[in-house]
């Protein structure tokens, strides 16, 4: 099924880059520190052990999470729901594409030397505010790997929906994947910034790298079927 014009490479291209300015504009303009003084003071973050942003969405929404890959997983032998719509190929795509995002994240993170907003002396610990642009192992004397946000991504890693869902056709099916994806990324991404666990930054970069991350394996995954799909010239 040809592809629908939204669905172009230069219309994700742009897009993609636009992305990646406007997140380039929030750390020039320094938006993150603003952003977590509504949360925090000298004394720390006040609900950085609430219930609901600690137990509930931190643990919960992990555990949701990695519930909803394992069932992605399962789906692509066993399909529920909306994964019926799909053909096998798809399936593998979404789930594999899910995986693939959040263990860019979580790689990345493990390099970061960046601390969490809850560890820095402007909020009442030790560690000194960097930027997390720095070259890897300046350390600003706090425990770092912190950037990107790994728990958004249990939200944003699922924007891989979008893809196999449009190369199945169904775009309304795509359209409302996506949306939810990024409302749950969103979601998660503020709990942890009101507990001083991220900046804002760390959760719009772990968007971004999901959404890459899915949007290279969806051409990996559309070439490899055009390949198999297209005649031998060994054939008589």
């Amino acid at each position: 099924m040809p592809t629908t014009a939204p669905f172009s490479r230069p219309f994700l291209l742009r897009n993609t880059l636009l992305a990646l300015a406007a997140l380039l504009a929030w750390d020039a303009g320094g938006l993150d520190l603003p952003l977590a003084r509504l949360f925090g003071d000298a004394a720390g973050f006040a609900l950085r052990d609430h219930w609901l942003l600690g137990p509930v969405m931190h643990e919960g929404g992990r555990l949701l999470g990695w519930l909803g890959a394992l069932l992605l997983c399962l789906g692509v032998w066993w399909p529920r729901g909306p994964l019926r719509g799909l053909a096998r190929r798809h399936r593998l795509q979404l789930a594999v594409s899910t995986l693939a995002a959040a263990l860019a994240v979580s790689v990345l993170k493990g390099f970061s030397s960046t601390s969490c907003p809850q560890e820095l002396a402007l909020f009442g610990r030790s560690a000194q505010y960097l930027s997390h642009w720095r070259w890897p192992g300046t350390a600003d004397g706090g425990s770092g790997h912190c950037f990107p946000a790994g728990h958004a991504s249990a939200g944003f890693a699922f924007v891989s929906g979008w893809f196999a869902f449009r190369r199945a056709g169904q775009r309304g099916q795509a359209d409302g994947w996506l949306l939810a994806a990024l409302a749950a990324g969103l979601l998660l991404g503020l709990a942890q910034q009101a507990r001083g666990a991220h900046f804002m930054s760390h959760t719009l970069w772990s968007a971004w790298l999901c959404w890459v991350v899915a949007w290279a394996l969806d051409g990996l995954f559309n070439r490899q079927a055009a390949g198999r799909a297209a005649p031998s010239c060994l054939e008589p």
